[in-house]
């Protein structure tokens, strides 16, 4: 089959897919946004026609056009290596290719997906995927409709003008590697596939695109709205209505508060003449005096976990009751927060957090491991200061704040993980403070500086590491802003327990800006304490 080789093209990232936005549910009216009734949801779940081939060469060209001649039956959503296709991988921080970005190897697996779908009214309809790994080609009654990378993010395609009364057509080519997968090196199994839901949302010529709600703890609701209609609003507690109106500014009188240990949400209904679309909202401010973290002016510490999408049997494909499992089994343990390492979760999991109750550390797609297995202290930065690289990275870090903004649990947006350092990196941590100013920003990579480049970390709030020694953490508190961590890694081992040494700032030959940089105190966290494997962990103290 012949196509477009976007799989290694660094400047197509994404073909015809919609911007980025928040992600919500339309609903056709009140009464059934607050029974949680999606009816503006169509989903395309379930058995879908399927053929897994070792390279595109195998294609059939006409699959696009509907042929399914041979082809088997495949649950979507699923993983396809847990349904009897290619085989289970698991790697830590090497590729599971040879390394040579942004390419990967021709004989690349892909699986060819069909289903057909019924459509019967006038309404602007978006194809959405809310996860699909690495890579995919949607054709709509053998039409191309669009291209789009990033496994762990949603992507929306406007199909209207593709789609006709009565049935249609859905093909998905799925690759398995694209040059994407530079840049999600997770330590985890390597699975492929549509692993997410998939459905068309059949929406009104003129809706909301997209909205941004900030809250304050004094009772302020702000609300930032792209729309081409008029928008009204309905906020309700527990107990009933207490606004209807349309100012996008809401107060709200002695509000109670959102913790982890009492979750209160709010109800907003954002009402227009055709759709109306429910947000479960909280009142609470993160912030950092002196070196501590405040939630609520009250001083908090996390203790969490990092939370993969992942199943024994199911692999990345993950239900409402098995994420709810893990949140319950947390809960009982006194556990308050929570990672998403190392990638976003599914998207609703955020709201189950939000009515949960747990601070969470939201991070973006992105691990870039492998280019430390040649030399942590050299080569850890590669894509990470590759201007080449520069728009990949940004897009991942914004389709994670962007779709998540509105989430109340979400304390700390995360870069991402072990990546290496450099200036893609600092821009991106630059668009989110900018983007989003109540939230705090982590990145632990921070800590590795590259020869050449003196690492600008002034957009991150928290001062991470992984695996530190307790008697690492105790020397980092005591001298705070006189004795630091030096962030340049010679690959020196250290009593610590570390990669690297520690300076005293007046000796040190570092620069003005970067001394002032340093020095500033900042919360300590240990982002990644045991690494429990197998029968592990162990070592706790």
């Amino acid at each position: 089959m012949q196509i477009e080789k976007y799989y290694n093209d660094l400047n197509t990232l994404h073909i015809n897919t919609e911007e980025n936005r928040a992600y919500y549910m339309p609903c056709s009216d009140i009464e059934n946004a607050r029974k949680g009734t999606n009816d503006r949801k169509q989903v395309l779940n379930g058995e879908w026609n399927f053929m897994y081939y070792t390279c595109i060469d195998d294609v059939p060209e006409d699959f696009k056009d509907g042929n399914t001649d041979g082809f088997d039956k495949i649950p979507v959503p699923s993983c396809w290596q847990t349904q009897g296709y290619d085989r289970h991988q698991y790697t830590n921080t090497r590729y599971p290719f040879p390394y040579n970005p942004p390419y990967v190897p021709y004989d690349n697996p892909c699986g060819a997906y069909l289903t057909h779908f019924e459509s019967d009214n006038d309404y602007r309809k978006y194809l959405n995927f809310e996860g699909v790994d690495s890579c995919f080609y949607v054709w709509v009654n053998g039409e191309f409709v669009g291209y789009s990378q990033v496994s762990h993010s949603t992507s929306e395609f406007d199909i209207t003008d593709k789609v006709k009364n009565g049935d249609n057509i859905l093909c998905v080519l799925v690759f398995k590697w694209c040059d994407g997968s530079y840049l999600e090196d997770q330590d985890k199994f390597r699975m492929s596939g549509i692993f997410r839901d998939v459905y068309i949302l059949n929406r009104p010529q003129k809706h909301i695109r997209d909205y941004k709600i900030e809250t304050d703890i004094q009772g302020k609701i702000n609300i930032e709205i792209d729309s081409d209609t008029d928008v009204s609003f309905v906020l309700e507690n527990e107990k009933g209505e207490i606004y209807s109106g349309d100012s996008k500014t809401i107060t709200v009188e002695k509000p109670i508060l959102w913790n982890a240990e009492y979750p209160y949400l709010y109800t907003l209904y954002l009402v227009t003449e055709d759709e109306v679309i429910r947000e479960k909202i909280g009142f609470r401010e993160i912030k950092i005096d002196d070196g501590i973290v405040f939630l609520n002016n009250k001083p908090i510490k996390m203790k969490g976990v990092n939370r993969h999408d992942s199943d024994p049997v199911t692999g990345y494909t993950i239900s409402r009751e098995q994420a709810e499992k893990d949140l319950k089994l947390m809960k009982q343990h006194n556990i308050n927060a929570l990672r998403t390492s190392h990638y976003p979760n599914a998207p609703w999991l955020m709201q189950l957090c939000d009515e949960y109750g747990f601070y969470v550390i939201a991070e973006s797609d992105i691990e870039i491991h492998g280019t430390a297995s040649f030399s942590q202290a050299v080569t850890f930065g590669l894509l990470a200061q590759n201007p080449d690289w520069e728009n990949a990275i940004l897009d991942r870090v914004q389709r994670n704040v962007i779709r998540d903004k509105n989430r109340t649990s979400v304390c700390i947006w995360s870069l991402g993980n072990e990546g290496g350092y450099g200036v893609n990196f600092e821009k991106a941590g630059r668009w989110v403070k900018e983007y989003d100013s109540t939230r705090l920003t982590h990145y632990e990579s921070s800590m590795w500086q590259m020869e050449g480049h003196i690492n600008d970390t002034s957009m991150l709030d928290v001062e991470s590491t992984m695996y530190a020694d307790y008697k690492w953490i105790d020397k980092y508190f005591e001298n705070p802003g006189e004795v630091v961590w030096h962030r340049v890694s010679l690959g020196k081992g250290s009593e610590y327990g570390g990669a690297g040494e520690w300076i005293n700032l007046s000796e040190s030959k570092l620069g003005k800006k970067e001394k002032e940089q340093m020095a500033v105190v900042k919360p300590y966290m240990q982002c990644e304490f045991i690494h429990a494997m197998g029968n592990g962990p162990g070592g706790i103290k």
